[in-house]
């Protein structure tokens, strides 16, 4: 149970720092500027929903499309731990990471739909980005049952806190303010930094035994 629980807890952590809720919030909110509340709440939640299920499918399925195209686990592990490493670098310069946030993003609402925001870029690549998917396919591991479901149920709460954190982002940003959000985001960069780092190491570990 003690080694469910610090997996669980890791799980939690590895996925709040790469989905980042409280970062992603300014953003959620400038895709949905003039929106009324009714749109942003049908927003927000299909990108959820659309994540979600992003992360559910490479939880479940991902060892079998590795197979597919003859993905090994720390091959995916080195360069999945690459690219959260370099995202959590950018995060820590207090810059957008083009892995996570690509170029061209913030003028996604003026070509697309108003619901449309909610597939690209909210859901992929900002919340299920190639960092987001390679930090759950690490924590599945061999694709245990015990390892799948920690890590969905983790993916879920990450999901239902993004979710809140969207709804009532006017008053977060409020109340943290831009240096709350600064500060916050670093942290998690750093976080993340050190989980792509170990990513790399047990990849190579891996790969040398």
């Amino acid at each position: 149970m003690q080694d469910i629980g610090g997996q669980a807890l890791a799980a939690f952590m590895g996925f709040f720092a790469i989905m980042n809720p409280v970062a992603n919030t300014p953003i959620f909110l400038s895709l949905t500027d003039g929106e009324d509340k009714a749109t942003r709440r049908a927003v927000a939640f299909r990108a959820i929903l659309v994540s979600f299920a992003i992360l559910v499918v490479f939880c479940l399925v991902g060892h079998v499309i590795f197979n597919m195209f003859g993905i090994t686990l720390p091959a995916f592990q080195i360069t999945g731990g690459i690219l959260v490493f370099l995202i959590g670098f950018h995060m820590l310069q207090g810059t957008n990471s083009p892995v996570h946030h690509p170029p061209g993003v913030e003028d996604a609402n003026s070509r697309d739909t108003e619901l449309g925001v909610a597939v690209t870029p909210l859901a992929m690549p900002i919340l299920a980005g190639p960092g987001t998917i390679a930090t759950a396919m690490n924590f599945v591991g061999d694709g245990g049952m015990v390892n799948i479901g920690v890590t969905l149920a983790a993916v879920l709460a990450i999901c239902l806190i993004t979710f809140v954190s969207f709804i009532f982002g006017e008053r977060l940003v409020r109340y943290l303010g831009d240096s709350g959000i600064k500060v916050l985001t670093r942290l998690m960069g750093l976080i993340l930094a050190v989980i792509g780092t170990q990513m790399v190491v047990t990849g190579v570990t891996a790969v040398m035994h």
